[in-house]
C-alpha cells in the first residue's frame, strides 16, 4: 500500500467518523429530579457510555430504549455505541431540581 493511498484511506475514515458524530450530537433531554424518563434511539445499541454517572443512571429496557433516572442536578452526555463500536447517538442530558434557582449551563441549556 502506498503512503498516498494510506493517507487517503485514513482521511476518508476520519471524515466518515466525524460526520457520524456530528449527526448524532444534536439531541438534548431535560429531566427533573424525581422524575425518570424513557429514551429511545433510532438504531440498536450495545453499550451506553455515561459522561458523569453521578448525574443520571441509565437502565436498558431493550436494544433501542432506556430509562433515565436523574440522580443530581447537572449536565452530562450519553453516547450510545453499536455492536461495531460505532457511536450511533450522543445525547446531552440536563438534570434540574424542582424549585431551584435558575442555572445557566455552558451550552446554552438552562433550568428554569
Amino acid at each position: 500500500m502506498t503512503s498516498t493511498f494510506r493517507t487517503f484511506v485514513l482521511g476518508l475514515l476520519l471524515l466518515t467518523t466525524t460526520n457520524c458524530v456530528a449527526r448524532a450530537a444534536d439531541r438534548s433531554v431535560t429531566l427533573m429530579l424525581g422524575a425518570g424518563s424513557a429514551l429511545e434511539v433510532e438504531r440498536p445499541f450495545k453499550t451506553v457510555l455515561i459522561g458523569d454517572p453521578d448525574i443520571v443512571e441509565v437502565h436498558a429496557r431493550s436494544d433501542r430504549s432506556v430509562i433515565l433516572e436523574p440522580l443530581n442536578p447537572g449536565a452530562t452526555n450519553l453516547v450510545f455505541v453499536d455492536e461495531r463500536s460505532i457511536a450511533i447517538s450522543n445525547v446531552r442530558i440536563l438534570v434540574c431540581s424542582a424549585g431551584a434557582i435558575p442555572v445557566k449551563f455552558e451550552d446554552g441549556s438552562d433550568c428554569e
